[in-house]
């Protein structure tokens, strides 16, 4: 149901290869050669961090079938292929949006949505998912997914996820031109160890920056299932399919694409980075729509 981790590990990486490759040509070494430029050094920041953002987002439909290995359906395949189809088209009608590509990959109960426009989305469902549950359920967890694309989604995430990277690669580099001049003394231009520690924290930030994007996923979460809701003009099919998601281990989806999917089970400091909120907390915001 989500589609966000195709960011948190996908833009990290992007992320790192813009400034590897910027680093290896020199082209930001006019920013540190007399001292920090601190407004060419926020513009070349958000260059490099939005760019990662985008890249993201617009390879996303592509690295969600490649890691997954999700096979696109038309519904000529079988019964249970034309009966997803079919729904998903009812659904994005409802919804207000072009029919997304509808694919099915096998695996333990997970589903997800992905792709940079809300007209050309991609909505996939485990193998599992179809096999565990009522088609009333597999509806609901359809709708939640296809709320996700309605709300645009991904393109606020892109947004967020852009300024925490500008600020990610600001400061790194404001720390590696402090470490490069003060520990190492570097007098003139900067040194091998402003590169060394510019890479070291922008990993460091980079991580930190994935709990904001992470506690925005998890609010995205409970928007879906509301909208799920809505297009079912009932709460109760996505309470039930939760519940029992609840009780099921989630299919294992790549780290990439964890934020895509439906659930997950996080717990202990790893619930930082959880990108969906507990199931017992999405099905009591549904409890207080159906009250």
């Amino acid at each position: 149901m989500k589609r966000v981790f195709l960011f948190l590990v996908t833009n990290i990486a992007v992320l790192l290869l813009l400034s590897v490759v910027i680093q290896v040509f020199g082209l930001n070494r006019w920013l540190s050669e007399n001292g920090i430029d601190y407004a060419g050094l926020l513009v070349f920041s958000a260059v490099i961090g939005f760019g990662g953002a985008f890249i993201s987002l617009l390879i996303s439909k592509w690295a969600a079938k490649r890691s997954t290995g999700a096979r696109v359906i038309d519904g000529t395949e079988g019964t249970t292929e034309h009966w997803l189809v079919q729904t998903v088209q009812e659904l994005a009608g409802k919804a207000g949006i072009g029919m997304p590509e509808v694919a099915v990959y096998e695996g333990a109960p997970n589903a997800f949505a992905t792709g940079a426009f809300r007209n050309s989305a991609l909505v996939a469902v485990s193998s599992g998912l179809l096999q565990s549950m009522s088609k009333e359920e597999v509806e609901a967890v359809l709708g939640h997914e296809i709320g996700h694309v309605a709300n645009g989604d991904m393109v606020t995430l892109t947004l967020i996820q852009g300024v925490v990277n500008t600020f990610v690669v600001f400061l790194s580099r404001v720390v590696a031109f402090f470490v490069d001049k003060v520990i190492f003394r570097t007098e003139r231009g900067v040194g091998p160890g402003f590169y060394i520690t510019a890479i070291v924290f922008q990993l460091l930030f980079g991580v930190l920056a994935s709990v904001i994007v992470a506690w925005f996923s998890r609010q995205r979460e409970f928007r879906a299932d509301a909208a799920s809701a809505d297009l079912l003009g009932n709460p109760r099919p996505m309470m039930s399919a939760l519940a029992r998601l609840g009780g099921l281990e989630p299919g294992a989806l790549p780290q990439s694409m964890k934020a895509a999917g439906i659930t997950d089970k996080p717990s202990g400091f790893a619930a930082l980075f959880s990108t969906h909120p507990p199931v017992e907390e999405r099905i009591a915001a549904l409890q207080a729509r159906a009250a």
